[in-house]
C-alpha cells in the first residue's frame, strides 16, 4: 500500500498497447487519518523526564566558569559598544537640530 503525505505530488506511469509511456500526477493527495494519540499520565511523564536528564553531558565547573566568563565580557562589549553608539547618534543629532 502506497501512503502520500498531503500536500506531495504523487506521479503514475503507465504504459499503453502501442509503448507509449502515459504519465498523471495528481497533488495534494489525501493521506489516510493518523491514529489518535493516548495522553501519557504524570508519573510516567516525570519519569521520563529524569530519564533523560540523566543522559545530559554537563559541563565541569572549570568550563562553567569559562563560559561565564566568555559571555560576561560579550556583554559588556556590548554595553560599550551601544553606549557609544548611543552617545555619537546624541552628539550628531544635537549638531544637526541643535540645543
Amino acid at each position: 500500500m502506497l501512503r502520500v503525505l498531503p500536500g506531495c505530488v504523487r506521479t503514475e506511469r503507465a504504459t499503453t498497447e502501442a509503448g507509449q509511456v502515459e504519465v498523471s500526477s495528481t497533488t495534494k493527495a489525501t493521506a489516510e487519518p493518523a491514529e489518535a494519540k493516548k495522553r501519557t499520565g504524570l508519573l510516567l511523564f516525570l519519569r521520563q523526564v529524569i530519564e533523560e536528564l540523566r543522559k545530559v553531558v554537563w559541563p565541569s565547573r572549570r568550563d562553567l566558569l569559562n563560559y561565564t566568563g566568555v559571555v560576561l565580557v560579550f556583554v559588556v562589549v556590548m554595553m560599550l559598544f551601544v553606549s557609544a553608539l548611543d552617545y555619537g547618534i546624541g552628539k550628531l543629532v544635537l549638531l544637526v537640530f541643535g540645543s
